[in-house]
């Protein structure tokens, strides 16, 4: 079984950065593939980044160039550092891990943490 707790949300001024970390534990982030998903009020669940057992990465476009994914195999963590944020990043942001080999893309996940919330304010 793994456990994942995130940790970082918080309220956030337009064009500001926050980093996300998710602790995990019961498997190391090295042998599964890692993910982040948000979801807005109102919307779907949407996958923005993924980092697989290689450390090969995978961003949605909409995030490209201002979010990256990371895992530090010593702390057994995962990363989202986000940059420049706009006000539609606002959202409950997850963490997921599988250990089934998928594309990176692909938005199945099987062990979810329970999100934190960040907020981008204009």
């Amino acid at each position: 079984q793994v456990r994942l707790v995130e940790s970082g949300g918080r309220l956030v001024q337009t064009g500001g950065s926050l980093r996300l970390s998710c602790a995990a534990s019961g498997r190391t982030v090295s042998s599964l593939t890692m993910g982040w998903f948000r979801q807005a009020p109102g919307k779907d669940r949407e996958m923005v980044a993924a980092i697989g057992r290689d450390s090969i990465t995978y961003y949605v476009d909409s995030v490209k160039g201002r979010f990256t994914i990371s895992k530090d195999n010593a702390k057994n963590t995962v990363d989202l550092q986000m940059n420049s944020l706009k006000f539609e990043d606002t959202a409950v942001y997850y963490c997921a891990a599988r250990d089934l080999f998928l594309q990176l893309a692909s938005p199945v996940y099987h062990y979810w943490g329970q999100g934190t919330q960040v907020t981008v304010s204009s």
